[in-house]
């Protein structure tokens, strides 16, 4: 040692290093394999993919946060009942496990607006937003040898949980043609005696679809048959601008327990509040029996809650939001959707099967035979983010190989300028015919 001063490496000879039992790979692996799922993984893909030396503004069309554009936010109703919730003090500590009593009881009340029986605060869950609402149903369901069916396109995080979970999770198809309705045949095929239930969403992401009164019922009666429950993901509930009402699957809960999930962050536009539920539907008491309410609650009970002033707001927020606000916003998605379907029918490569009825999102198939030298629909959507800075998401990422979801939820101009982009860079890898 000189001057006092050594390297610790230098020291370090003939000393044996410990071995760190962390550094292990155990779950890793999986929990690489779940997180590659996400939307947000693939959202990071396609931003790395954008050429940083570029001018023109990125043309955000693959994510579902409608927030980012200054005509979808939402009312001065609900701001003002979350500043009232933190200013009543009342709201600064730890809440119920299962939720604020009064928050649970004006989501109750807000979905028995729709339903032909009265859902009770008891059967009322509140989550840290749907993805833990989604997250609680699937570990709470999760057991050796269970299988769950979801659809296909559907939203990823289902399949990461039930890949972190060891549920076994068996893919229906939705049929484009017939407005994504459900295969109910591919339904009856995949599920067996371990089945444990079934996932539809409605209004549909990625789809944009919004079932029938009818398609519902036909749906029920097959888990009826099946003796399985309907877990209903209408996170996007009353965002119907079609011709097609929003009917909620709880209507059926007589013909089989149905568990729906929801939230405020779409029809409010307020991802960013985290404020979603499990409502139990259920009016013959089916779920409590198989004690399928305590697992939710037993679940819960080691789990974060949603922010407690958020919940002090819920009450206000429903009672004074106006309706006229929602009108707005739907009439803003039918514009857009109106805008987006019309454009794509001029895009050389692109087609759109059904055109959107609710949501804020579209499915469009991606035609390789008219354009040239791309790989599939990942390669696709990363050389129009790096070429026109337009970012939609590959449809691999929603188990639709060669089709893409793109979002309409964005400003009218930017909506025209990014389709426009498309279009162009279509024809610039459109296939020379002989």
């Amino acid at each position: 040692m000189e001057n006092g001063n050594s390297s610790r490496g230098d020291d370090d000879v003939g000393v044996t290093r410990p071995r760190w039992r962390f550094s292990r790979p155990s779950g890793g692996t999986q929990l690489a394999a779940a997180g590659s799922l996400s939307i947000r993984a693939v959202l990071g893909l396609l931003r790395s993919s954008v050429d940083p030396s570029g001018t023109r503004p990125v043309v955000w069309l693959a994510h579902g946060d409608p927030t980012a554009t200054a005509c979808f936010q939402t009312t001065p109703e609900a701001e003002d009942a979350v500043v009232d919730a933190l200013r009543s003090r009342k709201h600064n500590g730890y809440s119920s496990t299962s939720g604020e009593p009064l928050a649970r009881s004006a989501i109750a009340d807000y979905l028995s607006r729709d339903l032909p029986y009265d859902l009770s605060p008891d059967d009322i869950y509140l989550t840290s937003g749907c993805v833990q609402a989604v997250e609680i149903m699937i570990s709470a369901l999760a057991q050796p040898g269970a299988n769950i069916l979801l659809p296909k396109p559907g939203f990823p995080l289902y399949e990461a949980r039930t890949m972190f979970s060891h549920l076994e999770d068996r893919h229906f198809d939705l049929i484009p043609e017939r407005g994504w309705e459900v295969d109910l045949e591919s339904v009856k095929a995949l599920a067996d005696d371990n089945t444990v239930a079934i996932v539809i969403i409605n209004p549909g992401n990625p789809s944009g679809s919004v079932y029938s009164k009818d398609h519902l019922a036909q749906i029920a009666e097959i888990a009826r048959e099946l003796g399985i429950m309907i877990i209903s993901d209408e996170v996007y509930a009353h965002l119907a601008f079609g011709d097609r009402p929003f009917v909620p699957m709880g209507v059926f809960g007589k013909v089989a327990p149905v568990i729906t999930l929801g939230s405020i962050s779409k029809r409010w536009l307020v991802p960013g509040w985290r404020l979603g539920w499990i409502a139990l539907c259920d009016p013959d008491g089916i779920l409590k029996e198989a004690k399928v309410d305590q697992s939710i609650q037993n679940y819960t009970n080691i789990s974060t809650d949603p922010a407690t002033f958020v919940q002090g707001a819920v009450p206000q927020l429903i009672a004074n939001t106006k309706q006229e606000y929602f009108n707005k916003i739907l009439g803003l998605l039918r514009n857009s959707a109106d805008l987006l379907f019309g454009k794509i029918k001029d895009i050389r490569g692109i087609t759109c099967p059904h055109k959107p009825e609710g949501s804020m999102f579209v499915m469009v198939k991606f035609d390789f035979t008219c354009l040239d030298g791309f790989s599939d629909d990942v390669d696709f959507c990363c050389r129009l983010a790096k070429e026109e800075a337009v970012l939609v998401m590959p449809g691999t990422a929603l188990g639709m190989k060669n089709w893409g979801r793109i979002t309409f939820a964005i400003d009218l101009p930017s909506l025209e300028d990014g389709l426009e982009r498309m279009k162009s860079f279509c024809e610039r890898h459109a296939k020379v015919e002989s």
